[in-house]
This record gives structure tokens, C-alpha cells and sequence, in this order.
């Protein structure tokens, strides 16, 4: 059992809350340090995010980060130098997040490799096709004790969604609508009938809400229906504030009340 499965196992009635944020920004070296930061401010585990040039599902704050993250120098390679002192000094869960082009430039195997030298517990690729991880890149992720996490969105049928249960090792990272991120999250009737929806299918893996969840009432109204949410641009938008150390505690302590 990898930490995903063991925090999630463990949950209870708990509220898991995730932060997502871009390696290598606001500094080329500020990711350990931040995701340090974090554990022991009290997020529940972690997603980095690692940049590419042309991130279309993300909102301009991330975009920007990702942006100067580049500027900054910050490459796969790079980000794996770093991540070889993670499990000194970050023992909660943490995910790889970004687009598929970077790893198949890094190639598969060696990023999965990396992943798992560095501890390293999963991995979300948005544009990584469903066929084409189950035909040619499971072996390799289980291999390396990946957990591969698969979006749902509103619009995704029951059919595929049954798919991703059965695929999922992790839990399945559930879109709180079909834009960008960095919209914030509202939880109008037609929402609701969508989180109740998924919630009503009895799916075997934990559920996790994303996309627009920006302060204390919405991670609320998102763990209402799902084992956690995750927290993205709102916490980038505080990586901008030259004081952001000090910020981070506070910040998490509100979100999570």
C-alpha cells in the first residue's frame, strides 16, 4: 500500500485537503522548501506541478507560473536533481502533475524511474489518453508503484467513468466543471446533481475535487461529496507575495477551518 492508498484508508470522516503548485516557481529552487512548508502546515499531501509552454487547461495564474518557472530554468531534469532530498524532508503523499509532452520527450520509462527513485507516489497527465496508458504505459507505471490519476469531468458518461474506477490505483480526480482552472468554484444546481451523481455510483477508489476551490466554504461544499479537494491557483496566486513563507500556515489553516 503506497501513501496515497494508506492516507485514504485512513481518512475516516476527515477532510483531505491537497495543494497543488509549480515547480521552480516563484524560484528556481523554492519547491522543496514549499512543499516542506506544507506537510507541516497541515495539507494532506501534495501535487507539483512541472511547466510546459503551452498548458491549455490551465487559468492565467498557473500559466504565469509556469511561464517564469521556465524562465527560471526549470526542466524535468532539473526538477528530478531536486526531488532527490524529497523523502528527507517531506514524508505526505506527493504527485507529479503536467502535460504529456515533457515526459515522452524525457521518455516513459526513465520518467517513471525518476518518479519512483525520488518517492514519488503518482502521477496526473490530463492529456495522457485513457487507451494509451492502459495499452502501453500501465506495466511501466505499476512497475514503479505509480498510481496513475484520471479525470472526470462533468460531461464524462457512466460508461468511462466505470473504466477509470477499474484502472485507478489512487483515486480519481474529479473536475468541478469543464473550464479552466483558477474559476471559482460554484455550487449551482446543476453542480450539485453532478458531485451527487458520482457520488450516488458507489466507485470503489476515494474521490477527489478539483478546479476552483479557493477558500474554506468551497473545500467544504467539494468534501461534502468527495474524500478531499485540491487547492491550486489560489495558493499560486500567494507564491507571488514576497513574504509568501510566512503566509503559508495561515493560509492553510483557513482553508481548512
Amino acid at each position: 500500500m503506497n501513501r496515497i492508498n494508506s492516507l485514504f484508508a485512513g481518512n475516516g470522516r476527515k477532510r483531505i485537503l491537497s495543494i497543488y503548485f509549480t515547480a521552480g516557481y516563484p524560484t528556481l529552487d523554492s519547491t522543496l522548501d514549499i512543499a516542506e512548508a506544507l506537510e507541516h502546515a497541515g495539507a494532506d499531501f501534495l501535487e507539483i506541478g512541472f511547466p510546459y509552454s503551452d498548458p491549455v487547461a490551465d487559468g492565467p495564474v498557473i500559466q504565469h507560473s509556469s511561464e517564469v518557472a521556465l524562465r527560471n530554468g526549470m526542466t524535468l531534469s532539473y526538477l528530478f536533481e531536486q526531488l532527490k532530498d524529497l523523502r528527507r524532508r517531506v514524508s505526505i503523499p506527493v504527485l507529479l502533475m503536467g502535460y504529456v509532452n515533457p515526459v515522452l520527450q524525457y521518455g516513459v520509462e526513465r520518467f517513471c524511474q525518476s518518479c519512483r527513485d525520488a518517492g514519488v507516489d503518482g502521477i496526473i497527465v490530463p492529456d495522457l489518453p485513457m487507451y494509451e496508458y492502459e495499452e502501453l504505459y500501465k506495466p511501466v507505471f505499476e512497475a514503479n508503484g505509480l498510481s496513475n490519476i484520471f479525470l472526470v469531468t462533468p460531461q464524462t458518461d457512466e460508461e468511462r467513468i466505470r473504466k477509470i474506477d477499474a484502472l485507478t490505483t489512487g483515486f480519481i480526480y474529479l473536475l468541478s466543471s469543464s473550464s479552466t482552472t483558477g474559476k471559482n468554484l460554484s455550487v449551482s444546481e446543476t453542480t450539485e446533481a453532478y458531485f451527487s451523481r458520482i457520488k450516488a455510483m458507489g466507485l470503489r477508489n476515494p474521490v477527489v475535487v478539483g478546479f476552483g476551490i479557493s477558500d474554506h466554504g468551497a473545500f467544504v461544499r467539494a468534501t461534502d461529496y468527495a474524500d478531499g479537494a485540491i487547492v491550486g491557483s489560489a495558493f499560486v496566486r500567494l507564491l507571488g507575495a514576497p513574504d509568501y513563507p510566512q503566509r503559508i500556515p495561515a493560509f492553510i489553516k483557513e482553508l481548512k477551518g
